[in-house]
């Protein structure tokens, strides 16, 4: 009996090895399937909108380092409409690209996108926001989370114990809108009087519509946190033509803030390097059919900038 069980406790372990050695030599052979010379690729992309500046230094990015390794590029604006972006995506996939890297306009509404991409066996990398569902090579992004951090901190350190605050919410859906707002509690939970929270969608003409009937209805608004520059930008407008002197932080680094902080009419900015951030994602797509290990989230830097 013993020499029955030896027998087949040998027998299975044999089966488990082969099935192991088999496996990675599948792997190691897909490895070696992926690989292709960068001059040789085609990568499709979608960017949420170009009618944001950030987004256009992610492009410029994207674009000078598919350049410098003559990669085909192919860039669609989805004018932050998830529909628009879902129907980008299946065009791409039709041109048959090697690759997709996809700035999400809605996390939820991507996943769908990003489980059909998977389905066709394109490898994906996400850029600023991530999925909700489906595999990623990789999320490019800065810490959203830890930028939020950064605004409620400052906004404590200039206006002082328990002000009265407004927040100007992103995109609703949006992985970037969700964690910059986490952040910013963090830092402020039990500090501040949080006044309202309303959206402006990432938009300039609309945070300004928004931050004046916001103003309307908190007129002892102390300070404002921005979830992104665009919407800072409106607010300042906003706050201009009420004549009232308000705390304004905004998030991204975009180079119409820069110069607001620096004219004095912003007061921070936790500012994002964009141009980095599509250089890094597009590196990484190239590194991915180079044969290189890629991290699966890859930090883009922060830095407060105020006056």
């Amino acid at each position: 009996m013993k020499k029955i069980l030896l027998s087949l406790l040998l027998a299975f372990t044999i089966v488990i090895t082969g099935c192991s050695i088999e496996g990675q030599n599948a792997e190691v052979a897909q490895k070696a399937e992926n690989q292709k010379a960068a001059d040789q690729l085609k990568i499709g992309v979608s960017i949420s909108t170009l009618n944001n500046p950030f987004f256009v230094s992610v492009r410029d990015g994207l674009q000078e380092i598919a350049d410098a390794n003559k990669t085909e590029i192919i860039i669609y604006d989805a004018q932050n409409d998830s529909s628009t972006q879902s129907n980008q995506i299946d065009d791409l996939l039709q041109q048959n690209v090697d690759m997709i890297i996809v700035n999400p306009v809605d996390s939820q509404a991507i996943s769908t996108s990003i489980q059909s991409i998977n389905a066709a066996n394109i490898p994906v990398i996400a850029v600023d926001r991530g999925a909700d569902e489906g595999k990623l090579v990789s999320l490019v992004a800065s810490n959203n989370v830890e930028g939020g951090k950064m605004a409620g901190e400052f906004m404590l350190e200039k206006l002082g114990e328990n002000p009265k605050i407004l927040q100007l919410e992103g995109i609703p859906g949006a992985s970037s809108t969700r964690e910059r707002g986490e952040g910013f509690a963090e830092a402020t939970e039990g500090k501040i009087e949080l006044l309202g929270s309303q959206t402006a969608n990432f938009d300039r003409a609309e945070g300004m519509t928004v931050m004046e009937n916001l103003l309307q209805a908190n007129p002892s608004v102390q300070g404002v946190f921005a979830q992104n520059d665009e919407m800072a930008l409106g607010a300042v407008e906003a706050i201009k033509a009420s004549g009232k002197d308000i705390v304004v932080v905004g998030f991204d680094g975009t180079e119409d803030a820069l110069k607001a902080v620096e004219g004095g009419t912003l007061d921070a900015t936790v500012a994002q390097k964009p141009l980095e951030m599509g250089k890094i994602a597009m590196q990484a797509a190239i590194d991915y059919f180079g044969g290189k290990e890629i991290e699966e989230n890859i930090a883009s830097p922060l830095e407060l900038i105020k006056q």
